[in-house]
């Protein structure tokens, strides 16, 4: 898998690259910037000797040719580098900078904002089904999910089990970004509920035994770690009423899977949904990250109850999606596309199912997942993944 090409294209200069461990980040430097320096921060002699003394980093530069770009791999280890990366960026502008993190937590806090308008911030996601090509199989998306380093492993099902935990320890507990971990391991159990649903803050407090503040301060760690993100209803001239709260996602299908627990009550087919809804949520949001277009990605639900699951919207793009884990598609699934178009009239509206056959239903194009899954590329309009123009 180490050599599966990725669709991220880097900008002309210095920038941030962000992404959950495990989606390839150092794999791909070292693929594309292989004369690069490189100042591996989870090297503990390096972490020692930059943390020590930051500005070793200009020492380092300086004796470096002017056109060598630098490489701070999980520069949050050490956030006091970013004053030093300023500096030289002010003494000298050619040389570029990539700064790579799994944890936007200490540099907010630390300081990013100095390089603000001189490192833009990129993301790396999980592999996309065109990256994999025909190594991609919808079934073992939706168990193992696509994070590189799990289906790299040898052990996949293993690696996937103890990717949490990897966070927990290396993360969580050794940057001390929770006081209690076992609260926190609760707090991920709850949340996995909610995982492609909307989010009731008060409800995962209850089902994790802690506090409502506590609930919000744990989420934010959660984001800050880019294990999951919040999707905001889409409110552009809204006709309706609409809800105010957003929907929360966990970055990858298989980590969704390893965190939910399932037992005789659950319903296969109701973690099924939401681990599908969830894949095409992380393709999506790969999409347009990549894509660097300007687009957006919100959900659409009313108050009086309907409701589409993604919006994409952009200078050239508005497309609305629902997706269903059924084999066939039912009148009843339309609903919610039927409603949007009835306030949208200028959107696309695609149905994404389990079926095998595109189909034209009253305006609805309805797309078999898997197919629109493989289709999704960067270089191409969201349209096209649906068998559009």
């Amino acid at each position: 898998m180490e050599s599966t090409p990725r669709f991220f294209e880097p900008p002309e200069g210095s920038f941030f690259l962000f992404g959950p461990r495990g989606t390839g980040k150092s794999t791909w430097l070292r693929q594309r910037l292989q004369l690069a320096l490189v100042i591996d921060l989870l090297d503990p002699v390096a972490f020692r000797n930059y943390s020590a003394r930051p500005e070793r980093l200009m020492e380092v530069t300086r004796a470096a040719p002017p056109t060598t770009d630098v490489i701070i791999d999980e520069v949050q280890k050490v956030p006091e580098l970013l004053d030093a990366v300023h500096l030289i960026m002010e003494e000298d502008p050619r040389r570029r900078f990539v700064l790579t993190g799994s944890s936007a937590r200490k540099l907010r806090r630390s300081g990013v904002d100095l390089l603000a308008g001189r490192a833009v911030r990129r993301a790396l996601h999980p592999y996309m089904a065109a990256e994999l090509g025909a190594a991609f199989t919808l079934d073992s998306a939706l168990t193992r999910g696509l994070v590189p380093l799990v289906l790299g492993a040898r052990q996949p099902a293993d690696t996937l089990a103890s990717y949490v935990s990897l966070y927990l320890r290396e993360e969580v507990q050794v940057e001390g970004l929770v006081r209690n971990g076992s609260a926190f391991s609760r707090f991920l159990e709850a949340v996995s509920f909610s995982h492609a649903g909307v989010l009731s803050v008060s409800a995962v407090a209850r089902d994790a035994s802690v506090e409502r503040k506590t609930v919000e301060g744990y989420l934010g760690v959660l984001e800050d770690l880019l294990l999951g993100y919040r999707l905001m209803p889409f409110t552009k001239r809204a006709k309706r009423a609409m809800i105010a709260h957003p929907k929360l996602y966990l970055f990858d299908a298989g980590v969704f899977r390893s965190l939910r627990p399932a037992g005789p009550l659950d319903r296969p087919s109701e973690i099924d949904g939401a681990a599908l809804e969830g894949l095409v949520a992380q393709h999506l949001r790969a999409w347009i990250d990549y894509r660097q277009a300007g687009d957006g990605l919100w959900f659409w639900q009313t108050r009086g109850g309907s409701e589409v699951d993604f919006v994409v919207y952009g200078p050239q793009t508005f497309v609305a999606l629902e997706v269903k884990n059924t084999a066939s598609v039912r009148p009843e699934d339309l609903g919610g596309l039927r409603a949007f178009r009835a306030d949208y009239p200028e959107a696309s509206a695609v149905l994404l199912y389990r079926g095998t056959e595109t189909l034209e239903k009253g305006g609805i194009r309805c797309v078999p997942v898997e197919a629109f899954l493989r289709a999704l590329h960067p270089r191409e309009a969201l349209v096209a993944a649906c068998g559009g123009g």
